[in-house]
């Protein structure tokens, strides 16, 4: 498979609402015996960047925005359903993400791969208050929440969040994850904000996961909303 080729080809197809002529391609990449996963990572992933690049530069139209957010969408629908699923990990993961199509898409497209990576998954997509996520992980006590997806007028958000966990000791060996979004386009940003770990592509998240079960963020690391933090102590 020339991946590049293919991923621009898909571009195209996609931006212009080419819905028969994308399945054929997606078709006929399967042939070439690729696995679905390796499809959605190396294809669907870095195209749905590209859209999601360029929309956020006004180098889009929202009408080709819209053809290609909701064919990819079910084409990431079809390829999870030929997803190889392992044996169960026995670890939970409360998955969140931005309120934006985008947003959803890449979130849904992280949260299959892991659900076929062994982990179970409870997935809200977007424009969920904290105070229902917090009530969620309260519930449910997950071994991860993961907010993936975001652009930075959340962050503040996702660090109260993270904030709030740790002051008031809900689910202490839940990790905190994050990745996508504005965490892939500042780095840093997800260490300042007090993440646990994060990670820029899903192949990179669920090594990340795989690996590091135990990693917990340090006080020196969250450096996002220290001030707030020493002046709640100092008073």
């Amino acid at each position: 498979m020339n991946q590049d080729a293919v991923i621009e080809k898909l571009f195209h197809l996609l931006v212009s609402g080419e819905r028969e002529s994308a399945r054929t391609l997606v078709n006929q990449v399967l042939e070439m015996d690729i696995a679905h996963e390796d499809l959605t990572m190396s294809v669907y992933w870095p195209v749905m960047e590209m859209v999601d690049t360029l929309y956020r530069n006004d180098q889009m139209t929202t009408l080709s925005h819209r053809y290609a957010t909701r064919l990819l969408r079910s084409l990431v629908e079809q390829a999870q359903s030929g997803y190889e699923q392992k044996k169960r990990r026995n670890r939970k993961i409360c998955a969140f993400c931005g309120p934006s199509e985008g947003d959803e898409l890449s979130a849904q497209l992280v949260t299959d791969l892991a659900e076929a990576d062994g982990y179970d998954i409870f997935f809200a997509g977007g424009g969920i208050a904290n105070d229902e996520i917090l009530a969620e992980v309260g519930q449910h006590e997950p071994d991860i929440l993961l907010i993936f997806a975001a652009a930075p007028s959340d962050c503040p958000s996702i660090r109260q969040l993270f904030d709030t966990i740790r002051e008031i000791g809900a689910c202490p060996n839940t990790q905190l994850v994050v990745g996508g979004g504005v965490f892939n386009r500042a780095p840093g940003l997800a260490e300042e904000i007090g993440a646990d770990l994060w990670a820029t592509t899903p192949g990179e998240l669920l090594e990340v996961l795989g690996n590091d079960p135990t990693r917990r963020a340090t006080d020196e690391q969250r450096t996002v909303g220290r001030s707030r933090r020493t002046s709640r102590k100092a008073a």
